[in-house]
């Protein structure tokens, strides 16, 4: 029979993983535990809280290449983890954000649709209304089926309009998406033109006559937009 991990164990576990002190082994054990484990999503979402507290008053200041090779040795014996934890990846300052995305990505499937978030999404987005703090749609891109996962929260369709959903690249025309069901999470397929300009590029959403644009641009007005930020 084997041993069921003591919540202890799990509290420096998870301070483990954000600090990016796992191995690439131990990450990834890690990581299939939090999408099946809502208290282990809790630890770790509690840790980066936690340090991105500790940055909040230190200026973002890159050290010298030779100061983090001579950490690496010193911390890693010259074996450094084949994966980059949070710590790394973001920073302190960004690891409440990263925490956001655990929470919102590391979940279990949504009854009646059988839709899973991306377990790893490369990119994130969160809409959120002109003025108003609570997110009203989240996004992620998962590279590994080439898809945009979608997440509706709250908005309720005019009747008669239906919500569509646009990929704003730079100066580009907007490019739609597809029609986004009312109160469902969602994947929508992307072509191979629409991935190689998702980085830094912009999410938003427009209320339409139903059955979406009947021009090919919104029409309606635009309900939200978010950046697409890299995970």
């Amino acid at each position: 029979m084997s041993e069921v991990p003591e919540k202890d164990d799990d509290v420096v576990l998870a301070g483990e993983y954000a600090l990016g002190l796992l191995s690439a082994a131990e990450a990834a054990a890690f990581e299939a535990r939090l999408g099946a484990e809502p208290e282990l999503r809790a630890l770790y979402a509690q840790w980066a809280e936690d340090f991105a507290v500790l940055a909040e008053d230190i200026p973002e200041e890159a050290p010298p290449a030779r100061v983090k090779a001579a950490l690496d040795r010193r911390l890693f014996a010259g074996e450094r983890p084949a994966r980059r934890g949070l710590f790394e990846r973001f920073g302190l300052a960004g690891l409440a954000a990263a925490a956001l995305v655990a929470g919102l990505f590391f979940v279990v499937d949504v009854p009646g649709t059988g839709v899973q978030p991306p377990e790893n999404p490369v990119y994130h987005a969160d809409l959120r209304a002109s003025g108003e703090e609570d997110i009203i749609l989240a996004a992620g891109y998962d590279a590994t089926t080439q898809e945009m996962y979608v997440e509706r929260r709250g908005m309720q369709d005019r009747p008669g309009r239906d919500i569509e959903m646009w990929l704003i690249a730079g100066d580009n025309p907007p490019v739609s998406l597809g029609v986004l069901p009312e109160n469902e999470r969602l994947r929508l397929p992307m072509t191979q033109e629409q991935i190689a300009v998702l980085q830094g590029a912009t999410l938003a959403i427009s209320d339409e006559p139903e059955g979406g644009s009947p021009t090919g641009a919104p029409t309606g007005d635009i309900l939200a937009t978010g950046p697409l930020e890299d995970v």
